[in-house]
């Protein structure tokens, strides 16, 4: 304890004999405590004397001839901490402490670490401003505060850094106010390639100054409160991904070119904002009253002749459809006259169930939801099929969620449970029913602990992780995309061939918003929660791909994510990940079943899925790939040996058991 209270005036006499040393000083005396706030940090406790310089955590150092300051030889005098600290041409190049738990405010004093060149301090809980003096950096190129606490508005100095500024990622911040113009009217900022403001405050209009910036490939202001029409004269920039959602924006979309963006990058704006992709633009007229007259009469006209034509069509529709079961659980009248046992909707391969089955089975409870209890259900002739009923009062109204129900019903895919039957009774209770599956959750092949249980080797968790992969790439590819809403490893089925299936896709649709928010409570405390996710109804493909990051990063290291039931710590796979490839011991995360046979971790693709993993679960969701882009990159790092997949008896103990 002694030592440790002299030790900041160990440092305090140090520095002063040695003032030509700014960086060490402004690091130790001024950043770090900022940086720590009002209690230590795990993390910042490498930044001290007693600890050689090139191994102060997440900080990277260079000379001023250019080279690297590196561990190589602790032996040497030359890295005795005494000996850098008193060379002043060494400097401070790199900060990167994302997901550190960090707290404090950002301390100003890092505008003057004069080559300072990438500053990553996102997700963690720093508070306050962004300091003015940031933009007095002379060479800041690359910053990343994502994910904070920070509030105010941001400083026009920021634009100071425009000649050399490559990415600006400020996302999921307290930010409000509107964007500042740089001073310089006329500054294109050539370099940045990367603004990403999303999930703020900011307001006014969009602003227009960015149109400027013609290096932009990745724009994102989603999830602010910028209003008005949005320029035309963002067309000239060649931008790779673009996010101005959920916003309130209005107007005329600008011209994009055919299939630039989709209707994701503009949804949540004003009702007024139109044009492709999203709704057609009504147009004003300018004709004379009289023009106007003549118009409306000949419309008039026709439209009488339409609408007698349209009587005909549907009243011979009405006929030759009486009969068929998906309208007459639509007509009130025919269920009212006679059907008092409800409606069952078949849908392909359940062609074979009767109302009789599903209401004399006899069932056993398998699983309880926040939205409804799963049974494993028997039937009179001895098949099993799997009832869900859904909770009282959580489903929307009939009218509402029956199309989406077909829409469900009508989904076939390998990789997927498909529904094969849905029951509403009178009395408003609702049952989906599908193939009962008597095959182990992901969580439990991963998780539990049993005789018998299968070898899960790295040829057998590709084969599990490309098929949820294809699963979900089918669903966000459907010509009416449906979300997952609830991807984790216990709502994925792995069978004795290791072929996953996702389950309750796109439930959280038919849910009021009340239960299909439960969800995501419950996701947040599993650990699969996107940090932009606040509201199921925001639920979209990005959302689903940051949940399968989670599951693919719990496949690759053996890890629960989430709240421990047994300790209550909360355990956040990324940030275990990202440690770890700060501290160069990222093979040391993987699980040691999977290094199982594994040469080469790198050529067997191990590498390249966890890098794939992290993308998916990036802080900002316009920057992860589509599950489209994910499958094609698992199939393209395949493990090379592939004979381990072959052997499904194969357990740990190497006896013979079904699995």
């Amino acid at each position: 304890m002694a030592a440790m209270k002299l030790l900041p005036l160990c440092i305090s006499l140090l520095l002063t004999l040695t003032h030509s040393i700014s960086d060490v000083e402004l690091l130790l005396l001024k950043i770090k405590p900022s940086l720590q706030g009002t209690a230590e940090n795990l993390l910042l406790l490498s930044w001290n004397t007693s600890v050689p310089l090139c191994q102060w955590r997440g900080l990277k150092w260079a000379f001023r001839n250019g080279s690297s300051l590196l561990c190589t030889d602790l032996s040497s005098p030359q890295w005795s901490s005494l000996f850098l600290y008193n060379d002043p041409f060494l400097q401070l190049i790199s900060i990167q402490l994302p997901s550190a738990n960090l707290s404090g405010t950002l301390p100003k004093e890092i505008g003057e670490l004069a080559s300072l060149q990438t500053l990553y301090l996102s997700v963690n809980a720093l508070s306050g401003r962004i300091p003015l003096e940031l933009g007095y950096s002379s060479s800041l190129s690359d910053i990343d505060l994502s994910h904070n606490l920070l509030e105010g508005t941001v400083p026009a100095s920021i634009w100071n850094l425009c000649d050399r500024l490559v990415s600006l990622r400020i996302h999921g911040n307290n930010l409000s106010g509107t964007l500042p113009e740089p001073a310089l009217p006329d500054a294109s900022c050539n370099s940045l390639e990367f603004l990403d403001l999303g999930q703020n405050g900011f307001s006014g209009t969009f602003p227009e100054f960015i149109v400027g910036f013609r290096g932009l490939k990745h724009l994102d202001l989603g999830d602010n409160m910028f209003s008005g029409p949005i320029p035309e004269t963002i067309t000239g920039l060649k931008l790779d991904k673009l996010n101005l959602s959920h916003n309130n924006f209005s107007g005329v979309l600008p011209n994009f070119g055919e299939s630039k963006f989709g209707a994701e990058v503009f949804e949540g704006n004003n009702e007024g904002l139109c044009g492709p992709p999203l709704k057609t633009c009504s147009v004003k007229s300018g004709l004379s009253s009289g023009a106007i007259a003549g118009l409306v009469i000949g419309l008039m006209t026709g439209a009488v002749v339409l609408v007698s034509l349209l009587i005909g069509y549907f009243q011979g529709k009405r006929k030759r459809n009486m009969d068929k079961d998906e309208d007459d659980f639509e007509d009130e009248e025919d269920e009212e006259a006679g059907n008092v046992d409800g409606k069952l909707v078949l849908f392909q391969g359940g062609e074979h169930l009767t109302l009789e089955d599903v209401l004399n089975a006899t069932g056993q409870v398998m699983e309880k939801t926040s939205y409804g209890t799963v049974y494993k259900a028997k039937l009179a002739d001895g098949g099993t099929i799997a009832l869900r009923l859904l909770r009282e009062g959580s489903c929307k109204d009939r009218s509402s969620c029956l199309t989406l129900i077909k829409q469900l019903g009508r989904i076939r895919h390998e990789n997927l449970i498909p529904l094969r039957a849905f029951y509403q009774g009178k009395r408003g209770e609702k049952l989906l029913i599908y193939d009962y599956l008597p095959n182990k959750t992901l969580y439990d092949l991963l998780h539990e602990s049993r005789v018998g249980k299968p070898v899960l080797n790295w040829a057998r968790r590709h084969k599990i992780a490309l098929g949820i992969a294809r699963g979900l790439a089918h669903l966000h590819g459907l010509e009416t995309p449906i979300t997952h809403g609830n991807v984790r490893s216990k709502t994925i089925l792995v069978d004795e061939f290791f072929v996953a299936r996702l389950n309750e896709f796109g439930l959280d649709k038919i849910m009021v918003p009340s239960i299909a928010d439960e969800i995501i409570t419950q996701a947040k405390t599993d650990g699969y929660k996107a940090p932009e996710l606040q509201k199921m109804k925001k639920c979209n493909s990005r959302t689903d791909v940051y949940a399968f990051g989670i599951v693919l990063l719990e496949i690759l290291l053996g890890r629960r994510p989430g709240k421990s039931p047994r300790n209550g710590e909360f355990v956040d796979l990324p940030s275990l990940v990202k440690v770890a490839v700060l501290e160069e011991t990222t093979l040391e995360v993987f699980d040691v079943e999977l290094l199982k046979g594994v040469r080469n971790p790198m050529e067997e693709g191990l590498v390249q899925a966890l890098k794939l993993a992290m993308g998916c679960c990036a802080p900002v969701a316009s920057v992860r790939p589509t599950m489209d882009e994910v499958v094609r990159q698992l199939e393209e790092s395949r493990p090379r040996n592939r004979s381990a997949l072959y052997s499904p008896e194969e357990t740990r103990s190497g006896s013979v058991t079904p699995f």
